[in-house]
């Protein structure tokens, strides 16, 4: 049944191709911009993948006009706010990020300043508190998980207070994404599988969220399908450039789910698990998927069973009888860990992931004020949370 009511907005461009890179230039000149600020990782950069971005320039008359390659792992209030004065030292003009979630989030939290004027990112916080459109802003993505560069949100970490800060807003979408095969060639096997449990976590709530729609549903289905088909072979054999590109299509189209539709609480209890345990959201994504669903499943029970279609194949979908579909499910999504693990060594468990068990309790604790517990289909409690955490620990 249709929703009663319900709005679905993507207005970023995708661009997608074994060199896609290479129309990037068109589009600054399409915008009226030729003095961009790129921003990049120190991975991006010993792979090489810096050179690829700046040889795609290289005969365009465009001047790059500042370019900062040292984002950390973790994008960070104090990096944000650098960087905002970077760029209005350097007169530039648009922004581009080369590199995964926290290089895309990085310049999302600098556009904001650099648009609507300050020196602290945290002023603008929260859902829907930017005035207007910033700055032109093209993302090339160097994995296949986050979703970032077609998402409507940033998350930046507040070091001094220990908490990572959530930015929502339509005004955050990037002008158009790159999808190039090349920029994530280079993944390692274990962060190509960390980062497509990411993306396959973002379809898969969107797919139950509260705030699902028909338009989230497309994106989310076929975002399932194309991780389904593929995470494996890439894992197993990085230089797939086909695989690549699929995944790299399936982390923007879960991207796009979201961002309409949003997460739940596999979301909320990674985002409590990071900030405690200090563990890569993508690994924490992989180790909560499972018990996240099981704990959904009296609400979502007949989402849960749909999604054995794209996630295993018409074949296993056809063989299972519908009442035994949402079980299968999510017997598959613990299959695919378990295939995950020997293939890279991704951890299945918090205990493989080094999470304490002392931490459990405080874990829980943020992890049902996380405001992605409030699109989850079943209320997110503190011995919910715990319940799960007890699953999820070994």
């Amino acid at each position: 049944m249709l929703p009663n009511y319900y709005e679905f907005s993507f207005p970023v461009k995708i661009i997608s191709g074994h060199k896609a890179l290479n129309n990037l230039p068109a589009e600054l000149v399409q915008a009226g911009v030729a003095h961009p600020m790129i921003i990049t990782d120190p991975g991006v950069a010993r792979a090489g993948l810096s050179n690829v971005v700046l040889d795609a320039f290289a005969e365009s008359g465009i001047t790059i006009g500042a370019f900062y390659d040292q984002t950390p792992p973790e994008s960070s209030t104090l990096i944000v706010n650098d960087l905002a004065g970077v760029y209005r030292d350097k007169k530039c003009d648009c922004l581009i990020a080369v590199g995964g979630g926290s290089v895309i989030d990085t310049a999302k939290g600098v556009n904001i300043l650099v648009t609507h004027g300050g020196d602290d990112v945290r002023d603008f916080r929260g859902a829907e508190t930017l005035a207007g459109p910033l700055r032109p802003f093209y993302t090339v993505p160097t994995t296949s998980g986050t979703g970032s560069e077609a998402t409507n949100s940033a998350v930046i970490a507040d070091p001094e207070k220990g908490v990572k800060m959530l930015f929502v807003s339509e005004f955050l979408l990037p002008r158009a994404a790159i999808l190039d095969s090349r920029m994530t060639l280079t993944l390692p096997p274990k962060l190509t599988a960390a980062t497509g449990m990411d993306a396959l976590t973002h379809a898969m709530e969107s797919y139950i969220s509260i705030q699902k729609n028909p338009m989230s549903d497309a994106y989310a289905f076929q975002a399932i399908r194309l991780v389904g088909r593929n995470l494996r072979r890439v894992t197993a054999h990085p230089q797939d450039q086909d695989g690549r590109l699929a995944l790299a299509n399936a982390s923007t189209m879960a991207g796009t789910a979201f961002s309409n539709s949003m997460v739940g609480c596999v979301h909320s209890m990674g985002h409590a698990t990071g900030a405690v345990g200090h563990i890569p959201h993508g690994i924490a994504m992989n180790i909560f998927l499972p018990f996240g669903l099981e704990f959904n499943l009296p609400r979502c029970a007949e989402g849960i069973g749909e999604m054995l279609l794209p996630l295993a194949g018409p074949e296993i979908y056809a063989a299972t009888p519908a009442a035994e579909r949402p079980a299968q499910t999510i017997a598959e999504v613990k299959r695919l860990k378990d295939d995950l693990f020997e293939l890279c060594g991704l951890p299945r468990t918090l205990k493989e992931a080094g999470v304490g068990w002392d931490k459990m309790e405080r874990i829980a604790q943020l992890a049902i004020n996380d405001a992605s517990a409030m699109m989850n289909a079943m209320e997110l409690t503190v011995p919910a949370a715990l319940k799960i955490l007890e699953k999820a620990y070994e």
